[in-house]
């Protein structure tokens, strides 16, 4: 099953505050909902373990996260795979960083998800309900933080 998403998120900081959060993947591995433990690999790579509910699918899931900043081109990538409980999820997000001019920040998002196994067999519009609240929910959870880490700088 394929699923496409996007949207936008108002985040009420620069966009170097935006950058700055971006550089730290445990800060963005920990923007995912739901989210109980993150290790670090290195700058870009981490593993993550989520709580995932979707209909009768309910547990753990692991993920390895790649995160790629590329403020040349005003962009954040973040590629997620893995799965759990026989299901395979493979997620592609990215976020334009658009500088408002006001110290204010757009993040125009977009995300593609395949998803393999029970998860995928519980019914189109269940998954696609909760795979959009997933990744909605991740940026506003970033814009959140970025903003609450920016307050505290300034």
């Amino acid at each position: 099953m394929k699923l496409s998403y996007s949207g936008q998120e108002q985040v009420k900081a620069p966009p170097a505050a935006v950058w700055a959060f971006v550089q730290d993947p445990e800060r963005v591995a920990r923007c995912l909902p739901d989210v109980q433990d993150v290790v670090v690999h290195d700058q870009n790579h981490m593993d993550a373990t989520v709580q995932v509910g979707v209909g009768m699918v309910r547990g753990k899931f692991k993920f390895r996260i790649e995160v790629q900043p590329d403020e040349a081109q005003n962009r954040v990538n973040v590629k997620v795979q893995g799965g759990g409980l026989g299901s395979v999820v493979d997620l592609t997000a990215g976020a334009k960083v658009i500088d408002n001019g006001d110290g204010t920040t757009t993040l125009d998002w977009t995300g593609d998800a395949t998803m393999r196994g029970p998860v995928a067999t519980v019914g189109g519009r269940v998954l696609d309900a909760q795979a959009q609240k997933l990744i909605q929910r991740t940026f506003q959870n970033m814009s959140a933080q970025v903003e609450a880490r920016a307050g505290t700088l300034a």
